[in-house]
């Protein structure tokens, strides 16, 4: 839908946004907060970055590289402004692959490529499809390199060297067990036992000495006992950069080098994308909740990860991807912007030209063992569980063995084979039987209902004796066209020989309405409450969400004429409002009971507090999406919100604003006007002389709308681009905008506006339309713009939730 903001005020500053893209004129000030989120960072991604270097076989020296590159680009470009990227574990097996395999050179190239190649995803706006890759799958291939590294590493941590492949090392450790070198050895378990012992430090003091990185003390400490007790010893040794190795042309095999490409195009777009919205739910699980921070742009993410390996292989860097260690320290650090990303990179970059003699005394073995820790670490045992409580766990075994055996995209490959051979036996997989019970037919269907099934339900279905009375308990989520025909074929041809079928889902319930008559042609959704036709005299309505309703009740249809025998039994003539009570009772309580005792039990706890009209035709779980517990909702004739001291003794809705700020400490207010608003026309047509009755006497909290709309200090409110339709129309817009500012009149709602706990919205539905529309603001929320803008139904879902 085309936006257009109205005529803006002449000279009114415009407020450049936090961690916006470049062109803004800022100057670079890091908060104090980034400064030391940025150390705490570089503590850890120091050693982690050679220990990498070193399970892949580069130069070490690369991984530095990486580790600058990744926080100075894909921190200034990247769409996650706290997300840390830098060389990453999940990347070494195919990078020490590319190694032995291409050398050096060429691998560099490589990354570039592959960098390019993300450049052009991020282009065409794909980096959404990656998260359509199982979670089984991307555990799967995270544990099994995790496996592959800690092979590696253990030989290197007994004294030795380690294989080409993981199955070598394998076949390789009882003779590398036979041949330890003790010092080796030592230290490694050294640093080991630094590393899972740190976090676990107790007492205050414990707590004091948890803010330095256990990576940083274990190989600092094992660094330091070598030197002291001159340990003879493989070291670090770090090459002068004069010698440093840059990027040539690929030699190789043009499918093996396409293969490299897009293996390390995968893994660090996969891993990324995966890293930055784990980085989003950390930042929102914070004290602060994230205030201003923006949510991460995927499609930004993957260009500035695409740039930052662009840069890392053209300089002989290896491959760069977010990585969820560093990300997560970062954020804990109580970092506010991409500062912190890219001082970590600055430090980096100054530890390289000036730390060099420091670095050279790092035993390897040190490394060695921080690595193995973290390969052994990505084997997670959370992530087992939940494959397993989601019976996905052969995909995640098959693509653990794949990787550790043949290879990580072969791996991939085999998890992908894998899961769409669950999926479709999971589809093919239902179960139908049929029993006599009570003297009526009863087929059971459990499992989907799709054209697979269709020659199993079909024998059932014509196995049933001609005129019996049939019930067809659907225990499924889909049904597909050819299931759907056979189903409502059988049930008319039953019907014709005078039988009866009743459909019932699996807690009993009668599913009513036709499924031919309410969705010709298409498919059939069994809980949606449609089935086939039921028998003759039953009620025979069909709700659902789009379909038309009045008076509690869906739009009926007329039932198939009974058969000359039968006796139509007479409807009901209970009362209207006991009707609907009734099939709440009968149909939606038993789907709701749980959630309702958990509240019961639990107290409510809304997010937001939502003031609308009373209004018949506006739902607001509806419209927001919303169920039981999520908004604190408060309706009145025009949505209207009395100034503090103006409700001459009916303080209603200042009680329920304050209960809901200072109580239930919602996180946002919504006003919500609705067009056609009768108050609004009351308001427009209301006369001097006219009595003061109690609609008259409320409609005063009305006025300062339509001074706001006759005043020229104010733009007139736009409609998605357009000006309203009317004055009615005007008149509604203006007075969610006059609302919400009586709302900041409340020294509750004030109070909480400051610290930045709270947030005003403003929201207008038009009936007509069925299309919602929010308010712009203004001033990083200090006041408004006039302006409502048209909201996809996704966007409008996730705000409302």
């Amino acid at each position: 839908m085309t936006l257009c903001t109205p005529a803006r005020t002449p000279n009114r500053p415009r407020v450049q946004r936090p961690h916006s893209p470049p062109g803004g004129g800022r100057r670079f000030r890091p908060a104090g907060a980034d400064v030391s989120a940025s150390i705490a960072v570089f503590l850890i991604a120091l050693p982690l970055s050679l220990g990498i270097a070193l399970a892949t076989g580069a130069p070490l020296q690369a991984g530095l590289v990486a580790a600058a590159v990744g926080g100075l680009v894909a921190g200034r470009l990247g769409g996650s402004p706290l997300q840390v990227s830098g060389p990453a574990a999940g990347l070494t097996v195919v990078t020490a692959e590319l190694i032995q395999r291409y050398g050096w050179r060429t691998t560099c190239a490589i990354t570039v490529l592959a960098g390019l190649a993300q450049l052009g995803l991020a282009a065409l706006k794909v980096a959404r499809s990656a998260l359509v890759v199982s979670p089984a799958i991307v555990h799967g291939m995270v544990a099994g390199i995790g496996v592959t590294i800690a092979l590696a590493q253990l030989h290197i941590v007994l004294g030795g060297t380690p294989q080409s492949s993981a199955v070598d090392n394998a076949l390789g450790l009882p003779a590398q067990l036979a041949d330890v070198a003790p010092a080796s050895l030592a230290i490694s378990a050294l640093t080991v036992a630094v590393l899972l012992g740190w976090p676990r430090l107790p007492g205050r003091a414990g707590a004091w000495a948890r803010k330095a990185p256990a990576a940083l003390v274990g190989v600092g400490g094992a660094t330091v006992l070598a030197a002291a007790a001159g340990l003879s010893l493989p070291r670090v040794d770090l090459p002068s950069w004069s010698s440093h190795a840059l990027p040539g042309l690929p030699e190789g095999p043009v499918l093996g080098i396409a293969a490299g490409v897009l293996t390390i195009t995968l893994v660090t777009s996969v891993q990324s994308l995966l890293s930055a919205v784990a980085v989003d739910k950390l930042v929102a699980a914070r004290p602060d909740r994230g205030r201003g921070i923006p949510r991460a742009d995927l499609d930004r993410e993957l260009a500035g990860q695409g740039a930052a390996n662009v840069v890392s292989g053209a300089l002989g860097g290896l491959p760069v991807a977010g990585v969820a260690v560093r990300s997560v320290a970062n954020v804990s650090a109580g970092a506010v912007s991409r500062a912190s990303t890219m001082l970590h990179g600055l430090w980096i970059v100054l530890a390289a030209l000036f730390l060099v003699s420091a670095i050279d005394l790092i035993p390897l073995a040190a490394l060695a063992a921080l690595v193995m820790v973290v390969g052994i670490q990505m084997v997670s045992i959370t992530h087992i569980r939940t494959v397993t409580r989601h019976r996905e766990v052969v995909v995640y075994a098959v693509t653990l063995t794949g990787v550790v055996l043949v290879g990580v995209l072969e791996g991939v490959a085999l998890g992908i084979a894998v899961a769409v051979a669950v999926a479709m036996q999971r589809l093919a997989r239902t179960r139908i039987t049929r029993e006599e019970r009570d003297g009526r037919q009863l087929l059971r269907v459990r499992g989907q209902l799709t054209f697979l099934a269709v020659p199993r339900l079909s024998r059932a279905l014509h196995q049933i004796p001609a005129g019996a009375d049939v019930i067809v308990e659907l225990d499924g989520s889909f049904m597909d066209h050819a299931a759907y025909e056979t189903l409502n074929d059988w049930t008319a041809g039953h019907l014709a020989h005078g039988g009866t079928v009743e459909l019932t889902g699996p807690t009993g319930g009668r599913i009513t309405g036709s499924p031919a008559a309410s969705d010709p042609g298409g498919d059939a959704d069994a809980e949606d409450g449609t089935g086939p036709a039921p028998r003759p005299g039953a009620e025979d309505v069909c709700c659902r969400p789009w379909t038309p309703w009045h008076n509690h009740q869906c739009a009926e249809r007329p039932a198939p004429p009974p058969a000359p025998a039968a006796e139509e039994p007479p409807r009901p003539t209970a009362h209207q409002l006991a009707h609907g009570i009734g099939k709440f009772q009968r149909n939606t309580a038993p789907l709701v009971r749980d959630e309702l005792a958990r509240l019961a039990r639990e107290g409510q706890s809304p997010s937001q507090l939502f003031l609308t009209c009373a209004d018949s035709r506006l739902v607001t779980s509806m419209i927001t999406s919303s169920g039981p517990g999520d908004l604190f909702t408060v309706r009145n004739v025009g949505n209207l919100v009395p100034l503090p001291g103006e409700e001459s003794g009916d303080d209603s809705v200042a009680a329920a604003i304050e209960y809901a700020v200072d109580v239930l400490r919602v996180q946002s207010i919504t006003v919500c006007g609705h067009s056609g608003c009768g108050a609004m026309q009351a308001l427009l047509g209301a006369g001097p002389d006219e009595p003061a009755t109690p609609l008259r006497r409320w409609l005063r909290h009305g006025r300062p709308s339509l001074e706001r709309m006759a005043s020229r200090r104010h733009a007139w409110a736009r409609i998605a681009g357009r000006l309203p339709a009317d004055a009615v129309e005007q008149l509604c817009l203006t007075n969610v905008v006059q609302q919400l500012e009586h709302l900041r009149a409340y020294e509750s709602v004030a109070r909480r506006l400051a610290d930045g706990s709270l947030t005003l919205h403003g929201m207008y539905f038009h009936v007509g339309e069925a299309q919602a529309y929010l308010l712009s603001d203004a001033d990083e929320g200090r006041g408004y713009d006039d302006v409502f803008h048209g909201v996809p139904p996704t966007v409008l879902a996730a705000r409302a939730s």
